[in-house]
């Protein structure tokens, strides 16, 4: 074996890495187990604990590099949401809202309809929105221009009269794309702030769709609000810190006197008016220094070591100044400008309920505000800044607000071409702007964007005409971010919910059990097949190197930050199905060298030497397949392509090194190995079928499977899932057995029109569809179809003594709502994937046996393949007792059965190719049974151990996979069919049809 020395010394380096990353998921499981003993079952005392210690070092790598919990929770294998529960939603921005914004809501009837007809086109169509109204102005009215439209007050600077329609389309997609981040970016602050553990925001391949997941969610109703809210921008005076400080001051001192006593609560004091407060204020400003004199002393000693006690005193001396540090220098003097305080990001809401405090409240002047920053001091995330509005209106409310703004820019000043925003409002909002710049020169102006502080310029004289400039900004980054928020005001571009997934964690919970329980049989199961099939000795080393694989393949998908779905737990079953074929291969090329009378050691070597190309032919072909499902599957599915790539490539890895390794070692020691036991060495040895001799009853049956397939898609039909039709989808578990009838009924009178019901799992489970409102976009949908279902099955007897919060919680297990643009989209994805999927592997297979012959076999078995699938599916569904929707994982469990049927194939077409090099004058026929017959064994036995795990998967998997699995099983099952009787049949025939006419040609 050449290069075992860097081989050895590469996978003791993967092993130290992904030892390494594993042992972060070690750690944070090891922290919340300790949060979980501390809460003592209370979720929300836990979920405090965990937030107080993230900005803590929880964990010391060899003393070599300190982790906060925070870091470790980032660094650990990612959980999806169907394993942990959670809400998964797929919002877009309405790029229509912000065109018609744009063009000051234009009445021209050429625009309406184009915007119209635009959305038309976007449901089966790959381009963007701007590109689509383009076309459809266009196509209504081809002299129209759109220059005369968008030539507004806010864009004549842009856009002028002789603009080209070229030239306008890129000013609104400069526009629209603006919008899209900036919504983008209102939506990760609102999820960063929403306390979620390892939430997901990420944009969309599809322009202005952007997708949110947030783990652990049991209120999807305040999600929605949160998420479908108009971002609300504002522009506040502030107060000085030296104002504020006397009046902290004494909230400190009214908090020592709340804690230490509440019978000595002075409650004249606590309805103290602003007014008064202001002389205390004015009264207590000679003690002010004292107490920083004070807090600097007390600083100083905690960084020489303060013992506990010391510090407990403090936090019952400086209750407020414990958590929020006053802004000041190191010799105690207060820091001009609004800001008041810092505080850790775990203490903010300690600070947020001492100032709510109406003790405390009554102590500040009425229109005092205060506000945190929404960025961090600190690269971590761990410091934020507090500032003190003032509100100088009437009613309290913010005086400006980014109605007002008519453009906002990123832009660099004239003197050192520093990034600045150029800003520009409208005639209303000027006035008011001068007043408050007059009013203010030398203070700051706070900007705040859903109640935090995004930037707080401080005024350098009276700006009137509504233009202003925004300096002081540290790169183009931050000034390109302020100017999308200055404009999100303009903008009215609220993101709309078009799909949306909630797992509750109970189902979650079940799933993680049900999942690792598969998992665990399905590996022993392998573990026993080997060791029984190739003996001890072969059957342990094939062990070891799965061992080594699913150990790696943890470890790469920790590192790769990957997210664990139950999908990716049946991908990684699969895998190690998947995974014995490449030792399968080895050792039975190995045999067969042993049978022509080589010696051991020679025999290893000509077998692994052998076997390199079969085994890269068929993985390489799987994992173009999983590649193909990997860009075009999404949630879940994504989760399933990226273990199976991964564990195709470990695989690979430990079956061609890890195992030869090993053998090399027992050669070294002169251990004896024996590659087949006893009772199964001659299995399958040896045969003699004619398989092309018999192919007319093949296609006989493959013709009559098709046959019936197509008939039960014409007469039945298919049962889609929502992925596909669009529509709502409810699973909910009750507390007895329940008739689909009786659901049915009770629901009936609340959507007006019956659902569907079916039973899923246990007799006490159902599944309820319906498209009920489905195309309704408004903002309170959603809550309001849960809410009429919970009233359907209440009122129908089905639900007795359950309140509305305990049914979303505990009885509604999950929900799925698939709008009819994004259903459109993910068939569109489907046959796409599945067609270019059948491309990639016929040119593989082209270029790889430089005959179109092997290609054409290849694709059409496969095609036979997927369509018998199909047809089962069609054919039984509502008969089985089990769901068999066509839904985005059958399209995965689809183009799974191509990839591993395909491996079948081109192991075969691997031995036609090899044994034609050695028999060019046999009988092409006989060349190829030859090649069928000497590839059985291997082929079955990898069939074998593959379906032996996929029926683990489908008997202790749980429902929610079974019929994805289902398809699995029935998809090997008949690909390992085609392999031997469709695919080199078809090869054959071709072959013989091509030489004939050749002949004739001749």
């Amino acid at each position: 074996m050449q290069n075992k020395g860097a081989i050895l010394t590469f996978a003791l380096l993967l092993a130290a890495v992904c030892l390494y990353q594993l042992t972060f998921t070690w750690k944070a499981q090891q922290i919340e187990k300790h949060a979980k003993e501390y809460a003592k079952g209370d979720p929300t005392l836990e979920y405090s604990y965990l937030d107080s210690i993230s900005g803590e070092v929880v964990y010391n790598f060899l003393g070599l590099k300190k982790f906060t919990y925070k870091d470790v929770k980032e660094l650990e294998i990612n959980l999806g949401l169907d394993l942990k529960g959670g809400m998964n939603v797929t919002l877009e921005v309405s790029v229509a809202d912000v065109i018609r914004a744009l063009s000051n809501y234009s009445n021209d009837s050429t625009f309406n309809a184009a915007l119209k007809r635009a959305t038309e086109l976007q449901r089966n169509s790959t381009q963007d929105f701007v590109t689509l109204f383009g076309q459809a102005f266009k196509e209504i009215d081809p002299n129209a221009q759109l220059a005369a439209i968008f030539n507004t007050l806010e864009l004549k600077e842009r856009v002028k009269f002789n603009s080209t329609n070229d030239e306008v389309l890129a000013v609104i997609r400069k526009e629209t794309d603006a919008a899209i981040d900036n919504s983008f970016n209102v939506l990760r602050t609102r999820i960063d702030r929403f306390g979620v553990a390892q939430p997901n925001i990420q944009q969309l391949q599809t322009r202005g769709r952007i997708l949110v997941e947030l783990p652990g969610i049991d209120n999807p109703e305040r999600v929605r609000k949160l998420l479908q809210g108009t971002a609300m921008l504002e522009f506040w005076e502030t107060y000085e810190n030296q104002e504020v400080y006397p009046y902290l001051l004494q909230a400190n001192q009214r908090l020592r006197e709340i804690a230490s006593s509440a019978a000595a609560t002075d409650t004249t004091a606590a309805s103290q008016t602003a007014e008064t407060a202001e002389t205390a204020a004015a009264d207590s400003s000679a003690t002010a220094q004292s107490l920083l004199d004070e807090l600097k002393s007390e600083a100083q000693k905690d960084s020489t070591g303060l013992d506990l006690e010391n510090l407990e005193n403090f936090r019952k001396e400086f209750p407020l100044f414990a958590v929020l540090q006053p802004s000041t220098d190191q010799s105690g003097n207060l820091f001009p400008g609004p800001i008041v305080g810092t505080a850790a990001a775990k203490d903010t809401a300690k600070v947020n309920e001492f100032l709510a405090k109406e003790q405390i409240r009554n102590l500040f002047p009425r229109n005092m505000l205060f506000r945190w920053t929404a960025n961090s001091i600190d690269k971590g995330g761990n410091y934020f800044r507090l500032l003190a509005l003032k509100a100088t209106t009437r009613d309290g409310k913010a005086p400006l607000t980014g109605d007002v703004i008519t453009d906002a820019r990123q832009d660099y000043d004239q003197f050192g071409g520093r990034p600045e925003v150029a800003m520009a409002m409208n005639s209303e909002g000027a006035k008011t702007w001068a007043r408050m710049t007059k009013e203010n020169i030398g203070k700051s102006i706070a900007i705040v964007l859903d109640g935090y502080v995004r930037s707080f310029p401080t005024v350098q004289n009276e700006i009137t005409g509504g233009r202003s400039s925004i300096t002081g900004l540290e790169s183009v980054e931050e000034a390109t971010d302020l100017a999308n928020i200055l404009k999100s005001g303009k903008m009215p571009a609220p993101a709309r919910i078009m799909q949306e997934e909630i797992v509750g964690p109970s189902l979650g919970k079940e799933a993680i059990a049900s999942g690792m329980y598969s998992f665990v049989i399905a590996f022993f199961l392998v573990l026993g097949y080997m060791l029984f099939f190739y003996s001890r000795k072969a059957g342990l080393a094939a062990n070891l190197a799965l061992l080594a694989n699913l150990f790696f393949l943890f470890g790469i998908l920790a590192s790769l930050g990957a997210v664990l779905t139950l999908p990716g737990i049946a991908g990684i079953v699969l895998t190690m199905g998947m995974a014995v074929d490449a030792n399968v291969l080895i050792f039975e090329r190995v045999q067969d060298e042993i049978n022509a009378g080589k010696n051991l050691r020679l025999a290893i070597t000509d077998g692994f030497k052998n076997a390199y190309s079969a085994i890269i032919d068929g993985q390489v072909t799987t994992i173009l397949t999983g590649i193909v499902l990997y860009i075009f599957g999404s949630g879940p599915i994504k989760g399933f392509a990226t273990t199976l790539i991964i564990g195709i490539l470990t695989s690979l890895f430990t079956a061609i090194f890890i195992t030869r390794m090993i053998f090399e070692w027992q050669l070294k020691h002169n251990k004896k190995i024996t590659f087949t036991a006893k009772i199964t060495a001659n299995w399958m040895r040896n045969t003699r079928i004619k398989f092309l001799g018999n192919r007319r009853i093949a296609y006989f049956i493959s013709g009559t499977l098709l046959t019936i397939s197509l008939i039960s898609f014409a007469v039945r039909g298919f049962n889609l899932g929502v992925d596909f039709q669009g529509g709502r989808t409810y699973t909910v578990r009750f507390d007895h057995e329940v008739k689909v009838g009786d659901v049915q009924k009770s629901l009936e009178t609340v959507f007006g029109s019956a659902p569907e019901v079916k039973t899923f799992g246990s007799n006490d489970q159902v599944r309820i569809t319906t498209k009920y409102k489905v195309e309704d976009m408004s903002d309170n949908v959603d809550n309001e179809v849960e809410q009429l279902l919970y009233k359907g099955l209440t009122d129908g007897g089905l639900l007795k003594s359950v309140t509305y919060d305990d049914f979303v919680s505990k009885y509604r297990m999950s929900s799925q709502k698939v709008g009819p643009t994004i259903s459109d989209d993910i068939k569109r994805d489907a046959v796409i994937a599945v067609f270019f999927a059948l491309v990639i592997i016929f040119l593989y297979i082209l270029v790889r046996f430089s005959n179109w012959q092997y290609g054409l076999g290849g694709v059409l078995s496969l095609a036979h393949d997927a369509i018998v699938t199909l047809g089962i599916f069609s054919l039984f569904h509502g008969i089985l007792p089990f769901s068999l929707e066509i839904d985005q994982a059958f399209i995965a469990a689809i183009l799974t059965v191509i990839g591993y049927s395909i491996n079948d194939t081109v192991i075969v077409f691997d031995r036609i190719r090899e044994y034609l090099k050695i028999y060019p004058k046999r009988d092409i026929g006989a060349t190829m049974d030859h090649a069928m017959n000497s590839t059985l064994r291997r082929t079955l036995n990898t069939s074998l151990t593959t379906w032996v795990v996929l029926l683990a998967i489908f008997l202790f998997g749980g429902a929610s996979i079974r019929g994805f699995t289902f398809a699995l099983l029935i998809g090997i099952g008949i690909g390992t069919y085609s392999s031997l009787f469709v695919a080199t049949p078809i090869v054959y025939d071709v072959y013989r049809r091509t030489q004939k006419k050749a002949a004739k040609a001749e």
